[in-house]
């Protein structure tokens, strides 16, 4: 009986190792669970961590490169436009061209520099803006902490560039005092004492002048030879451009230093706080009417001399390539602007070349860690192949001594008998 329950217990081992041996062969893995290999187990979760981890950083990486190709694709176009630009100015710096013509040259670059601006503006890459200077990314590029590339995208706009122009005022004047003016279309020049301006009339005389660009002062005899004169008050200077009389009215467009805006077309109203643009969206706000600042309040975007009322519209074009000089100038100031694209089209070109590379590395490290995680993790199917064949046999062993065990009480019993 003794001798029965010895092979019977061998029997009962044989079977757990051959189930154990099945598990392993089934499940393909050599631990199935911690007390197959505690430490191998622990060592091996944390392998498992690390390769999702740079899987996941290669695929982070790839999505980086995604977001810089967005942005280097609009940064072409805005070459595009930059080199038209260029263009512009060199054709308006030809004094061939009369003023009518570098006013249609004029209006070409303002509609560019717009261009510009919606270009900015509108890139985004998973709703997020790349281009209008408010990007700084965070691609983190590893299985840990502080595995990490930042990357910064500068404001590529048209102001920030350096192509956007001064706001355009539209005014209307009352003119004052004893009529002096006869309607007609004059000019403002710069006199020749400095910080004076000239209002001149089509013959070339200068029918009144003014010291600050906003009030011009004219001068004449009456008939019964008394002096005269008429005062026309604008509230924001006029230092260029025309002068429109007519029925006792006055008309200009002011040129307004912008200090922030995108070219477009902006109107002021009370009830929103601010400037809308063309989308109807609020881009400055004020609490005057006079200064605007950016939507934070960190930048003063542009500032007037007077209030504006509700209603109120200035325009903000391209560049001045209006004429000779100002062309002459801008090609320049355009130069700067290509330079600068192209500054920024290189830094994003090399980032996008590095993530290639920290693609393959991180691919490679993937790649080597799951080998040797394997090792510790999954079964030798051939040598546990070998163990089952192993355990069949023995418990086929056992199974033929238990029986031989089993017929002995049989012989004593046959005796007895």
């Amino acid at each position: 009986m003794s001798q029965g329950k010895k092979i019977q217990r061998q029997l009962g081992a044989n079977q757990a190792g051959a189930a154990r041996s099945m598990e392993k062969l089934s499940s393909g893995l050599r631990i199935n669970r911690a007390g197959d290999d505690a430490a191998g187990l622990a060592i091996s979760e944390k392998m498992r961590g690390q390769i999702r981890g740079l899987k996941q950083a290669s695929r982070n990486a790839q999505d980086g490169i995604s977001m810089i190709q967005t942005a280097e694709g609009s940064l072409n176009e805005t070459h595009s436009i930059l080199q038209r630009m260029r263009e512009l100015a060199v054709q308006s710096a030809n004094d061939t061209n009369t003023a009518a013509d570098r006013a249609e040259l004029q209006k070409e670059v303002d509609q560019l520099s717009q261009e510009l601006s919606r270009i900015g503006a509108n890139t985004e890459f998973n709703t997020q803006k790349l281009l209008n200077g408010s990007f700084k990314g965070i691609f983190h590029i590893g299985a840990n902490e502080s595995q990490s590339l930042t990357l910064a995208i500068d404001d590529m706009r048209g102001f920030a560039l350096g192509v956007a122009g001064d706001a355009k005022l539209k005014l209307t004047a009352t003119l004052s005092g004893t009529k002096d003016f006869v309607d007609g279309t004059y000019e403002v020049k710069e006199s020749a004492t400095a910080g004076s301006f000239d209002l001149v009339d089509k013959d070339g005389n200068v029918i009144a002048t003014s010291t600050d660009g906003k009030t011009f002062e004219s001068g004449g005899t009456t008939e019964s030879g008394g002096t005269t004169s008429e005062t026309l008050t604008f509230t924001e200077a006029v230092t260029t451009g025309t002068v429109v009389i007519a029925e006792g009215t006055a008309s200009a467009t002011a040129s307004v230093t912008n200090a922030g805006l995108q070219a477009g077309t902006y109107t002021y109203d009370a009830t929103a706080g601010g400037l809308v643009d063309g989308n109807g969206q609020v881009v400055a706000k004020s609490t005057d009417g006079k200064t605007f600042s950016s939507l934070d309040g960190a930048t003063t975007l542009i500032t007037f001399s007077a209030a504006l009322a509700t209603g109120d519209e200035f325009s903000v074009g391209g560049i001045d390539v209006s004429s000779q000089g100002a062309a002459d100038a801008a090609m320049t100031a355009i130069n700067n602007a290509i330079e600068t694209v192209s500054a920024e089209r290189s830094k994003l070109g090399a980032t996008q070349n590095r993530l290639d590379h920290t693609i393959a590395n991180l691919g490679t490290s993937a790649e080597n860690l799951q080998a040797a995680e394997s090792r510790i993790r999954d079964v030798d199917m051939a040598e546990e192949m070998m163990a089952f064949t192993k355990f069949q046999i023995l418990q086929q062993a056992s199974t033929a001594m238990l029986a031989q065990a089993n017929m002995a009480p049989q012989s004593v019993l046959q005796l007895l008998g």
